[in-house]
């Protein structure tokens, strides 16, 4: 069985999702006036992304411990983590606000994570698809 056809493979992920936007969430939330004036990013983009991503962390975190994990939920986180990997790259193309070395890094880290996050979320969905067919084709009689 290959890695991302196991069962536990998407809850894996999610996991890994939901600790990598908690441990963000907290650093931006815990220290707004700091990251703010090491990486040139605004205090209350800052703080209001890092609430954001606190509250992401604790649906993710639900989702990875379903038995069955909520497919069309995750399908959902894919296409939110494409789109925040893509309002990333906007915000520093923009030119928008005076980022810094180190805020190029962390707003490129952010997004290339992302990116990773929703390959990998997007590779479970399609490798276990065939498995949620299966179980939503049981009849009753099927399951005893």
């Amino acid at each position: 069985m290959s890695v991302f056809a196991s069962p536990r493979f998407l809850p894996r992920v999610m996991w890994a999702d939901a600790a990598s936007c908690a441990a963000t969430g907290a650093l931006q939330v815990a220290f707004t006036g700091a990251l703010a004036r090491l990486t040139g990013l605004p205090a209350p983009l800052l703080m209001g992304t890092g609430v954001f991503l606190l509250a992401y962390a604790a649906a993710a975190a639900f989702m990875a411990s379903r038995a069955t994990p909520p497919r069309t939920l995750i399908g959902l986180v894919v296409a939110g983590n494409f789109g925040w990997a893509v309002a990333c790259i906007a915000l520093l193309v923009s030119g928008m606000f005076p980022v810094t070395a180190l805020g190029m890094a962390w707003v490129l880290a952010q997004a290339a994570c992302v990116v990773v996050l929703a390959e990998l979320q997007w590779t479970g969905l399609r490798r276990t698809r065939g498995d949620a067919r299966r179980a939503s084709a049981l009849k009753p009689a099927d399951l005893w």
